[in-house]
């Protein structure tokens, strides 16, 4: 995929790239207060809700059009870049007509492949850094997809946003990180900026710093970081919001590590991980031949192939002896229920 840089004239080309400024545009006093002390530390690009996806209706939707000549302001007197969500083409020629710098694409939409082509035809000739969060599902070719259509419409200067994915399961996170999806987009996409949104993955201020720090040792070109200069004031997710004083502290303690560096001293232990691979391969095979040992004794049985009781006690039992062994317990499901479903397959041929 042919792509140019999404950096702006003077803005430090260091990892990470940070965006930073609140959930949502409130009132003028808010967005000049927050803009002032971000641009104080060093902070080059602000962010700011001016439309506002809700999950329910009655919420706080966003300010709308009027909060626009804000960010313009921001822009005059400050200096920074601006970057809003936008989610159909209307705002995007709002954004436009008012000189926004960066344009994102939020999760909902990016799920939504008819509003992100027209979003795309809205982009058609324009050219403008934008940037894509991944679909609040964990569907990469779909995350795929909304970067395909807005490089088909032209556009170049273009990043991914990773946000973390929804789950109805109560977690430490808002959202499930899940950094093997981003991971995964890099491989196939390698010349794609990837940033990292800790805001929406955590949904808690305690955890953007540790966040932060995991997609640095990841290497993610970028943050993009909710800040409010009244967090606990702010009309919308008040609880995953910091100060600009904060920020900047989470900043500094980041360790940037050098993704240069030699890895000729890494070889023995890349020859261990190898071998321990292939070792876990011909497990995984034995266990496939056994299950369909299990699947002919059902078959000749007329036992059906799924014993419910049985696959719960093995989740249950795996899954804390997994925990014991300092392993987390959502990757241990994930890897169970794959290997059952396969496990499954076997049968099913073998049933026929």
């Amino acid at each position: 995929m042919e792509l140019e840089s999404i950096l702006l004239p003077g803005v430090d080309g260091k990892r990470p790239l940070v965006i930073a400024g609140p959930c949502s545009a409130e009132t003028e006093e808010q967005v000049m207060e927050t803009a002032r002390r971000l641009a104080a530390r060093g902070i080059k690009i602000f962010r700011a809700g001016i439309w506002k996806p809700r999950t329910k209706p009655g919420g706080f939707e966003g300010i709308g059009v009027k909060g626009l000549p804000w960010l313009k302001r921001v822009h005059k007197e400050l200096g920074m870049y601006t970057a809003v969500e936008v989610a159909t083409p209307y705002h995007v020629r709002e954004a436009l007509a008012h000189d926004v710098d960066i344009l994102w694409i939020g999760a909902r939409t990016s799920a939504n492949p008819f509003a992100v082509q027209e979003i795309a035809d809205a982009l058609e000739g324009v050219d403008i850094p934008v940037f894509i969060k991944n679909p609040v599902n964990p569907d990469l070719d779909l995350w795929i997809g909304a970067i395909e259509r807005i490089h088909n419409a032209g556009i170049r200067r273009i990043a991914a946003i990773h946000r973390g994915f929804s789950t109805y399961d109560k977690k430490i996170y808002r959202n499930l990180p899940q950094w093997h999806i981003p991971i995964e987009l890099h491989r196939q996409i390698p010349n794609l900026p990837i940033i990292c949104d800790p805001s929406h993955i955590g949904g808690k201020r305690e955890l953007i710093a540790p966040l932060c720090q995991q997609a640095m040792d990841l290497n993610f070109d970028g943050l993009i970081i909710e800040s409010h200069c009244n967090p606990d004031k702010a009309w919308s997710d008040a609880f995953q919001q910091v100060t600009p004083e904060v920020l900047d502290l989470i900043l500094n303690s980041l360790v940037i590590r050098d993704m240069t560096q030699s890895t000729e001293n890494l070889t023995d232990l890349r020859h261990q991980i190898d071998e321990l691979d292939n070792s876990l391969l011909e497990l995984l095979a034995r266990r496939m031949r056994v299950s369909e040992e299990i699947g002919t004794y059902k078959k000749e049985h007329n036992m059906s192939i799924l014993q419910e009781q049985r696959y719960d006690e093995i989740l249950r039992n795996r899954i804390g002896q997994a925990e014991q062994m300092g392993m987390d317990g959502e990757f241990m499901k994930t890897v169970l229920v794959a290997i059952h479903e396969e496990s499954i397959r076997h049968q099913q041929e073998i049933m026929k």
